[in-house]
């Protein structure tokens, strides 16, 4: 594959294209500080330790990361191999190059694409899938945004574990400063969560893979699945 690859698309909807766009250079350069340190513990009760965590347990050799924000999850995760293969897929050129700057300590390769579309990646390919805190930026809902959950596990070897996070507004328990700050994010477009709800994504993880693990911390839900072998 093409260590620096754009896909070519056509039909983008436009609240894709709003809600990516405002990771600009100026957001990344704050955005560990204000989504570790502020957003996950204070606002989704949710410890970036217990991410970190999933992280750790679940990246294998050949990585595929989907949304990539600024590398900091895979870059402070522990690899099974010295020289793992990560290949970092988002719209965004932006967030692209800051991942791919963060991780270059490891082969990467970098895809311009939009995760609600097929993926221009090799079938069956990859050891691990991660998307943290991907799937609430997405337009529509859950049962919609499905599409994503498919399409990683269409990139994952038989057996091989699709992984990641999402905050949700229902099913979980949700805190007044939480609420407060969802509806802010759902207004401006960065979000799109307002009808993201646990049994909703709990049923697209068994749609979608052979077995999975769903556990909520605060308002966030972390999932662990397995492709068919």
């Amino acid at each position: 594959m093409n260590p620096d690859a754009e896909h070519h698309f056509h039909s983008l909807d436009q609240a894709v294209l709003d809600g990516q766009a405002v990771y600009n250079k100026y957001l990344l350069a704050v955005y560990n500080v204000t989504v570790f340190r502020i957003n996950y513990p204070l606002f989704w009760r949710c410890p970036v330790s217990s991410v970190q965590r999933l992280y750790n347990a679940s990246v294998g050799a050949e990585h595929l990361e989907l949304g990539v924000g600024t590398g900091y999850l895979p870059a402070h995760s522990t690899f099974p191999v010295p020289a793992p293969r990560i290949t970092l897929l988002d719209l965004n050129p932006t967030t692209l190059a800051v991942a791919t700057k963060r991780l270059a300590k490891y082969r990467t390769a970098r895809v311009r694409a939009n995760v609600l579309e097929p993926l221009p990646v090799p079938k069956s390919a990859f050891d691990s899938v991660g998307l943290n805190f991907l799937l609430h930026c997405l337009p529509g809902t859950l049962r919609e945004k499905g599409v994503v959950l498919a399409h990683a596990a269409a990139a994952a070897r038989p057996g091989g574990v699709v992984f990641g996070s999402t905050i949700l507004s229902s099913g979980v328990p949700v805190s007044v400063p939480a609420r407060m700050m969802m509806r802010v994010l759902n207004a401006t477009g960065v979000f799109h969560n307002d009808r993201d709800d646990l049994g909703d994504l709990r049923s697209q993880l068994d749609r979608h893979f052979a077995s999975h693990q769903l556990i909520v911390r605060g308002c966030v839900a972390l999932f662990r699945a397995r492709t068919i072998r």
